[in-house]
């Protein structure tokens, strides 16, 4: 009898304990980073991963999530779409219901399918995918999922910005577009060609290039090509170490042509170019330090620089993130059914002005603007007296971003 009274005393303590367990599981939401933290891709997965995680501490210390503290737990993709789904996998094994990934949009599409399949086979257990920076138009329209959602312009949006500032000068009469094998790479030219055909027919596509990414290792034999060409323009979607090599090797060999880049500022990309890209390296993105902002805003950049030693670039990881801090609160759970559905539609205030979550596609409307690289810049980037400036006209109003959409969303229930 004694001895059933310890057994029964020793499973009261083991359900106490394991009671707390849970407790301490629910009171934490958890987000799964899935992006390069080795190989040559790692500094900006590892970039990446230091804005979600400031972004995560900054709701933690108002409160939480709904009282919930957020967590951000790393996994190294390595870039590759088939470590991405071991990665994947292993999140969900650790009951984690929510995945950021921006890095690669052949890791994305991967990620996209095996999200779908999991919520469709586990409904009640689903997994919300929330995409920072994978920008292929095809996750928004034709391959688009009630469980994923763009924070950053696809590259349509972006190309279109582009090519808005090429037609207007009219002294560029040959484009060369290079870009890296891959999804994306394809998506940006398909879209160059395109949209320079409708604004500027008159313009020779004089080169059109995808080389492999992540593996050149020194682009001088890809620039004295776009010499050779007598291109005027170079058009790039390249970004991380393609971008930063790319940019290094233009500017070794002297070139004086323009380099219009959806990633002209991100990490290590303005050292490698120095005081060569002045002037000459433009890009379209959602912020660059010297928009006008908030003293709030400012403290914020300042701090998040001073802590990581890193430049404040991801505006859309905060944007994400307060998004989905509203989206929690409004439906004061984390189920990943009901916050899925508080993002559609929503509209959210960021330091820059308001952005809003399209309902029909998961895209999401921010204004963009035109920035050239600088020796005028008020702020800096990389320790540099050089940094990126608004161009005159170049900010593009939110609502001037959207797109038409082939996307036919099927939603749950």
């Amino acid at each position: 009898m004694r001895f059933l009274k310890m057994l029964g005393a020793a499973a009261a303590v083991a359900l106490s304990g394991l009671g707390a367990a849970t407790m301490a599981q629910a009171d934490t939401i958890k987000i799964a980073y899935i992006d390069p933290l080795s190989g040559p891709f790692a500094n900006v997965g590892d970039a990446g991963l230091k804005h979600f995680t400031y972004a995560a501490d900054m709701i933690n210390a108002k409160g939480g999530a709904a009282g919930m503290k957020v967590e951000i737990v790393p996994f190294d993709n390595k870039i590759n779409p088939k470590e991405s789904l071991i990665q994947l996998q292993k999140a969900i094994d650790q009951g984690i219901h929510y995945i950021t990934q921006g890095n690669g949009s052949s890791v994305a599409s991967a990620l996209i399918d095996a999200i779908d399949k999991h919520n469709r086979r586990n409904p009640g257990d689903e997994v919300v995918f929330l995409n920072y920076a994978a920008v292929d138009p095809a996750f928004t329209n034709d391959r688009c999922s009630f469980w994923h959602f763009r924070f950053d312009a696809d590259a349509d949006m972006k190309m279109a910005a582009l090519t808005d500032w090429l037609a207007k000068q009219k002294d560029i009469k040959k484009a060369y577009i290079i870009g890296q094998d891959y999804s994306f790479g394809k998506a940006v030219a398909k879209a160059a060609v395109s949209m320079i055909k409708a604004k500027r027919p008159d313009i020779e596509i004089v080169g059109n290039e995808l080389h492999p990414l992540g593996k050149v290792k020194d682009f001088t034999p890809y620039v004295q090509k776009i010499t050779a060409s007598g291109a005027q323009v170079v058009i790039t979607g390249n970004w991380g170490q393609d971008l930063s090599l790319l940019i290094k090797a233009a500017a070794d060999a002297g070139q004086k042509i323009p380099y219009l880049t959806f990633y002209g500022g991100g990490l290590g990309t303005p050292t490698a170019m120095g005081k060569a890209g002045v002037g000459l390296v433009k890009q379209v993105s959602e912020f660059n330090s010297n928009i006008p902002t908030s003293p709030e805003q400012r403290a914020v950049m300042d701090d998040f620089q001073k802590k990581y030693g890193v430049d404040y670039y991801y505006l859309r990881v905060f944007t994400l993130m307060g998004m989905f801090e509203k989206a929690v609160n409004e439906v004061g759970s984390a189920d990943p059914a009901k916050v899925a559905k508080a993002l559609e539609g929503m509209t959210y205030d960021t330091p820059y002005g308001p952005v809003s979550m399209r309902a029909d596609n998961h895209q999401l409307l921010q204004n963009l603007y035109i920035s050239t690289f600088s020796d005028k810049a008020k702020y800096g980037v990389e320790g540099l007296p050089y940094g990126f400036v608004t161009d005159p006209g170049g900010e593009i109003p939110a609502a001037d971003t959207k797109m038409a959409t082939t996307c036919k969303m099927k939603r749950p229930g």
